[in-house]
């Protein structure tokens, strides 16, 4: 199948794929209003094999040290697969499968799968990535940019109790140090053992809750346009500090479902 744009619908919820552009969410609307900030760098994107920073682009696998691109000075940030075209396995309404097979700067074969299913209240997400070949480290995420305003009434408020903050060093990645969770602006990593349950709230318009039964998640608001909230399977630097391993027998998945209802005006 082609990797052109898919809209799938449900109820009033309208949401577009864009797999021609990293497998991306580019579009949310509820009863015709876009809740995630518009471009080709943003919408949703996933972030795999790994999420947000690795540090100076290196990580250790089997004993020997890969090295990524450093797309984010002096680090690799954000995967490989948003800058890629995935392959549209099959469409239905309210459902769209993508496919992505892992390719150089990587250094391991593997296939990345992503399921988005959208219901009249709730958007799910889900993500695999499994190898025939040699077991390699890798963390499943999303990116997604939320608009701070809906067009009308105050900015976006994000709640949330975490049960650590990882400390963030000047280099932007965790000291390896655990504080309790501090006042925002953020672009920080937050611990929640039970799970990621995160609530952005649009008064009087739109309540949104992110959940996953990942316990990681990066909260980022220093941007005037958008916030993020960022489920993920590990930290950042993940791949050094907490690596999962995808093995030809065991593959790594995750999954978020976001979930939303009107809220009364005035």
């Amino acid at each position: 199948m082609s990797n052109e744009d898919i809209t799938l619908a449900a109820g009033d919820a309208e949401v577009v794929v864009a797999p021609g552009n990293g497998g991306r969410v580019r579009g949310l609307r509820v009863g015709g209003v876009e809740l995630l900030r518009q471009g080709e760098r943003f919408g949703c994107f996933p972030m795999v094999p790994w999420c947000g920073r690795i540090r100076d682009g290196r990580f250790l696998s089997g004993g020997v040290v890969q090295q990524m691109p450093v797309n984010a000075p002096p680090h690799a940030i954000h995967g490989t697969v948003r800058d890629g075209a995935w392959r549209t396995a099959r469409v239905t309404e309210d459902e769209a499968v993508l496919t992505y097979d892992l390719v150089e700067p990587w250094p391991y074969s593997g296939r990345v799968t992503q399921v988005v299913a959208l219901a009249e209240d709730s958007l799910t997400l889900t993500m695999s990535v499994e190898t025939y070949d040699s077991s390699f480290p890798a963390q499943i995420g999303w990116h997604p940019w939320f608009n701070r305003n809906l067009g009308e009434g105050g900015g976006v408020r994000v709640d949330f109790t975490a049960e650590w903050q990882e400390e963030r060093g000047d280099d932007h990645l965790p000291t390896g140090k655990r504080v309790d969770p501090r006042p925002g602006p953020w672009d920080d990593c937050f611990a929640m053992p039970g799970g990621v349950d995160v609530t952005l709230t649009w008064p009087g318009l739109l309540e949104l809750k992110v959940a996953s039964r990942e316990e990681w998640v990066v909260v980022y608001d220093e941007q005037a346009e958008a916030v993020c909230v960022e489920p993920q399977t590990g930290p950042p630097n993940g791949l050094n500090t907490h690596p999962r391993l995808v093995t030809p027998i065991e593959p790594l998945e995750a999954t978020t479902t976001w979930t939303w209802r009107r809220l009364p005006t005035g």
